[in-house]
């Protein structure tokens, strides 16, 4: 017992000291340095309300070749599927008919003609009788109207002949506009009728299109009230830029024009109809195409909007962002946001003008911790590995 006592008492001095080196090792270690994050200070300005709507392609104008005249089709002309102009010949009918009538008419004309002639000649002489006082008054009336009849029958031939000339040429079946023609719906030897309901083919002009889409009323409703609010500012008449985006999720090369909204809203399904137009060069737009037509509509004044990368969302769904305050401390701040602007977001409430909001390096802080800012640059030209000179002028993206 005696022998435990004095080992106990041996090395308590020895514990004692250990304890008060690790004591003194504790108080000398350094605190952790401030986490680097990279931030972006926000502004106000202005931002394009832009929509993104569902709609599809259109031709401009669209024609169904139809016969004007009655026989049988001796040639087809067309290749299908090609681009064709207008006035190109598509189709031959049988033409033989069409001359005969032309010859007919050409004949009955040279003899109204002559008719003509023989009462001219008869009307003259009946005059020169009349004054010398050799033939009657009635004698002479009737060659007058001799002869106006003569005229009347050779304006009837005139007009006959032009119509089976006419007929002659409606022999050639042409393109009654320019663009891309498709499959053929009937062939050589096919009996066609000037009266039948049935098209020959169908052209459609595809340089430009249409893009017919449509906008929720209650959508258009808000950003009236908004635009009667001042919130936002119209666009103008005419001004409105449209983009299309493309089924695969392609932009689209080419700008359009809004041509119209209609001034009706769909009793079936609630929308507004709207058509834009674009350029189609090369022919990548087809009818029926299903696109994304991005429409501006107007200018938010003074809109806040951060890179979206640095919205956070609690476990409650709700969106936040750190800020950092004037000590270099990170703040959590809840936020509202609106529309989504290509990488960007529009904070609608809960951070103004001019607050720093760490856009990387947040997921190694807490709220409260101190950061060591940095300015942030849109594809990592500056990141929070550079824990150089904090940032107090930042750039603006």
């Amino acid at each position: 017992m005696n022998a435990t006592r004095i080992a106990f008492a041996l090395l308590l001095p020895l514990f004692a000291a250990a304890c008060s080196e690790s004591q003194s090792s504790a108080e000398k270690a350094p605190a952790p340095p401030p986490s680097p994050v990279s931030f972006v200070a926000v502004k106000a300005e202005p931002m394009a309300v832009t929509n993104e709507l569902p709609g599809r392609i259109a031709p401009t104008r669209i024609a169904e070749v139809r016969p004007r005249v009655s026989g049988i089709v001796v040639e087809r002309v067309f290749e299908q599927g090609s681009l064709v102009n207008q006035g190109d010949i598509l189709y031959r009918i049988d033409p033989a008919q069409f001359q005969v009538q032309v010859q007919s008419a050409e004949a009955t004309l040279l003899r109204a003609k002559s008719v003509q002639l023989q009462s001219r000649q008869q009307a003259d002489r009946q005059n020169s009788l009349k004054s010398g006082n050799f033939a009657s008054a009635q004698a002479l009336d009737n060659a007058i109207a001799a002869l106006a009849q003569a005229d009347a029958d050779v304006a009837g031939a005139e007009a006959n002949l032009a119509a089976a000339k006419l007929n002659l040429q409606y022999a050639d079946v042409r393109a009654p506009i320019r663009g891309r023609i498709g499959r053929a719906m009937i062939t050589e030897g096919a009996l066609v009728s000037a009266n039948s309901t049935e098209n020959l083919a169908t052209i459609q002009q595809l340089d430009p299109v249409y893009a017919d889409f449509t906008q929720s009323s209650n959508d258009l409703i808000r950003l009236r009230k908004a635009l009667a609010a001042g919130a936002i500012v119209s666009a103008g008449d005419g001004a409105a830029r449209v983009n299309l985006k493309l089924d695969g999720g392609d932009q689209y090369k080419e700008a359009g024009r809004l041509l119209f909204s209609e001034a009706a809203v769909d009793e079936t399904t609630g929308q507004v109809t709207l058509r834009g137009e674009f350029p189609n060069p090369d022919g990548d737009l087809l009818p029926g195409m299903y696109v994304r037509v991005q429409i501006e509509q107007g200018v938010q004044q003074n809109a806040i909007a951060v890179p979206q990368q640095a919205v956070q969302r609690d476990t409650g769904g709700n969106a936040q962002v750190y800020v950092i305050d004037d000590n270099d401390t990170a703040r959590i701040r809840p936020v509202r946001v609106g529309r989504v602007i290509d990488d960007r977001i529009i904070i609608d409430e809960g951070i103004a003008a001019g607050d720093r909001v760490i856009v990387e390096g947040f997921q190694k802080i807490r709220p409260g911790a101190d950061v060591k800012p940095s300015e942030w640059i849109k594809g990592g030209a500056a990141s929070v590995d550079n824990a150089g000179a904090s940032a107090t002028k930042p750039r603006q993206g």
